[in-house]
């Protein structure tokens, strides 16, 4: 039975991210440990998926990142499969925050919300990448429930690179948000 104050978010584990255009090794590498993570989670999961269209290299992110990757629609924009198989059914899609940023605004109000019917006791947050958007969602996550606990799995984020990934867990960290499984 699903615990409703406990609350997993899984942050754009995309194919983009893994494999495609944007892979690392690192990525590929925390799937097994988020595959355990969804397979015994008894509460509550939320997924965002990074979301661009035809206009990518012409916005902000575009042109400071010019990698088209998660173009709606595309093999690179689905949610990698191992995830799909983790969770073992249709992911609902009122439990998706499509986002054409690094934070995901309507993610932050929808768990207010919810905390708001009913106290929410623990959140963690797992996912791709930890210098972005991992970053971005857990400190939106904080302003949103500032009496929640929240905890990012560092065995169940990876970076852009390691260096940055350790950095962020840093910053992560900094703003009392709790970071687990560092090694």
């Amino acid at each position: 039975m699903e615990d409703p104050t406990k609350l997993l978010i899984v942050i754009d584990i995309q194919n983009d991210f893994v494999t495609g255009t944007l892979g690392t090794k690192e990525a590929e590498a925390i799937l097994p440990k988020v595959q355990e993570k969804i397979k015994n989670w008894d509460g509550k999961i939320l997924f965002t998926m990074d979301t661009h269209y035809a206009n990518y290299l012409e916005t902000q992110e575009g042109r400071k990142l010019p990698v088209v990757h998660c173009a709606r629609g595309t093999w690179g924009w689905e949610i990698a499969e191992a995830v799909k198989e983790a969770y073992g059914k249709e992911i609902p899609a009122a439990d998706i925050f499509e986002k054409e940023t690094f934070g995901s605004i309507d993610l932050w109000n929808a768990v207010a919300a919810l905390n708001a019917e009913r106290p929410i006791e623990e959140i963690q947050v797992i996912g791709l990448v930890t210098d972005i958007c991992v970053a971005s969602n857990s400190i939106g996550l904080r302003a949103a429930v500032p009496e929640t606990e929240i905890t990012v799995d560092a065995a169940c984020v990876a970076g852009v690179t390691p260096e940055a990934h350790e950095t962020a867990l840093d910053a992560i960290a900094g703003i009392q948000i709790n970071v687990i499984n560092r090694d």
